[in-house]
């Protein structure tokens, strides 16, 4: 029987998929137990049409592209390039042999058609998409037999900028093709898209890939939910209200918003509230390859009395991981090592509730969502005071000028942003000024300044922001004319300096 004790899982489960005890072995049983439960036919597939594509999203371009060269010079290779959307959906595919594409039309691998998980079981695609890590899947290894004539190899393809998962790169062949270096292939053609991504993106910075962590939240700490910071605008009063409200009530809270907007501290803070005498452990998604030692690091915790979690970006866990975890924390709930039920809080941190992976999902009740810092212009100064004086330990002041540029600037990066930029600033001086800050912050909207412009504005605004000098003076200063000042000081944001 089935883990489930329904339908049996298909008797090639039982087949090697790798050494035992394995990552890959336990991912591909976890995608065969989650293919059963939706009941995907172990005969044969029948993937949803969704109809003519027509995506022109930045990774479709770029993944295009890139698939597009590379079927040039695979043009004779038995094999089939696609790329797919985050939910599986087939945008596009390329393959000069014949009777391949045949065969993936016979089974709808074919554009318009959806081929996750959900749809057709295990696959490579599929799999790479639910546990968001480079996968490939062997003829046996499908849970469909109408799949076993073919190996697939895909990676799924992250924003580099906002790291959103965008879709996968697939490669489809024989399976009695060797498959020794379609992975590879697969990864190098995700890379080169990702590569891609970031070039046309208009120079905006890379995001650093997860790292993950676990880490206590102690009073008095520097750690998120300390509780030090009291000035707090009108939204985010809202919020932890909502949320301390929700976990006293003994439910699991979602905080939902974006990356780097404080979902984390908010939580941490209504568990403070709620649960003034738990600790608070914080537990931070790691790359996928890091989740099984993360796991077995912390979750041991989960049955300890008077324990409140905080599990940040749930939303980015492999759908093996989210499985094990709503494994452990049910355990856990239900009883503790005196065999007394368990009074564990906790909640957890994402993007959206959509995006909460189906076994965590069924335990989230509420829902705050956490307004990006662009919405919470109030909480602006208060936070960069903060950071000030916790860089320097002293009190750090901000000219007219500087307030009236972090107050304005619109913060992609929310919180997190917000504290690099005043850092930085704090470090250089004990009064920051706009020539302290960094130049995109007042750079022309959807324009991101080169190293030289980041240098002439600098200097534009020390000059500028010289006592006592007047914009003839500074364009004298700085070799130019008055007309040309007036310009690049429009053309730098600069107009509060004059």
């Amino acid at each position: 029987m089935g883990p489930s004790g329904g339908s049996p899982l298909p008797e090639r489960a039982s087949a090697p998929f790798g050494a035992p005890g394995s990552a890959v072995d336990h991912r591909l049983l976890a995608s065969w137990r989650r293919s059963e439960e939706y009941g995907v036919s172990l005969e044969s597939v029948e993937p949803v049409w969704v109809g003519p594509v027509a995506d022109g999203s930045l990774f479709a371009e770029c993944g295009g592209a890139v698939l597009t060269d590379l079927h040039r010079t695979l043009a004779n290779e038995p094999l089939s390039l696609m790329l797919t959307d985050p939910d599986g959906l087939v945008l596009n595919r390329f393959s000069g042999d014949t009777s391949l594409l045949r065969a993936l039309d016979a089974v709808h691998l074919a554009p318009g058609f959806a081929f996750s998980e959900r749809e057709a079981g295990t696959n490579g695609l599929g799999l790479a998409l639910a546990d968001r890590t480079p996968s490939l899947v062997r003829a046996e290894e499908h849970y469909s037999a109408s799949l076993c004539t073919y190996t697939c190899a895909a990676v799924p393809v992250l924003d580099p900028v906002s790291g959103r998962l965008e879709g996968s790169v697939n490669i489809t062949t024989w399976a009695r093709s060797s498959a020794d270096l379609l992975l590879a292939l697969a990864q190098s053609a995700a890379s080169t898209t990702s590569a891609m991504m970031l070039a046309r993106s208009r120079g905006r910075a890379p995001r650093t890939p997860p790292k993950g962590g676990v880490f206590r939240v102690q009073r008095g700490r520097l750690e998120p939910g300390a509780g030090t910071l009291r000035s707090v605008s009108g939204p985010w009063v809202r919020a932890l209200e909502e949320a301390t409200a929700g976990l006293t009530a003994g439910r699991v809270v979602a905080a939902v918003g974006e990356p780097g907007a404080g979902r984390a501290t908010l939580l941490a803070q209504a568990l403070r509230r709620a649960h003034p005498h738990h600790r608070i452990l914080s537990a931070a998604a790691p790359a996928p390859d890091d989740v099984e030692t993360w796991l077995s690091l912390w979750t041991p915790e989960l049955t300890k009395p008077d324990t409140a979690v905080v599990v940040e970006n749930v939303d980015t866990l492999p759908a093996w991981a989210a499985a094990e975890l709503h494994r452990r924390a049910v355990d856990a709930l239900r009883s503790s090592p005196s065999g007394e039920p368990s009074d564990l809080a906790w909640a957890v941190t994402t993007e959206s509730l959509e995006a909460v992976p189906a076994p965590l999902a069924g335990l989230v009740a509420s829902a705050v969502r956490v307004a990006p810092l662009r919405e919470r212009p109030d909480d602006v100064m208060p936070l960069a005071r903060y950071v000030g004086h916790q860089t320097r330990m002293r009190e750090v002041h901000f000219t007219p000028a500087a307030e009236r540029v972090l107050t304005t600037y619109a913060w992609p990066g929310n919180v997190d942003e917000l504290v690099r930029v005043v850092h930085g600033a704090a470090t250089r001086a004990e009064t920051v000024d706009v020539r302290h800050l960094p130049g995109e912050l007042t750079a022309t909207r959807g324009h991101r300044l080169s190293r030289l412009e980041s240098l002439e504005r600098d200097e534009i605004a020390r000059t500028l922001t010289a006592p006592g000098v007047t914009v003839k003076q500074a364009a004298t200063e700085l070799g130019m004319s008055r007309s040309t000042l007036y310009r690049k000081i429009s053309h730098y944001g600069l107009d509060d300096l004059r």
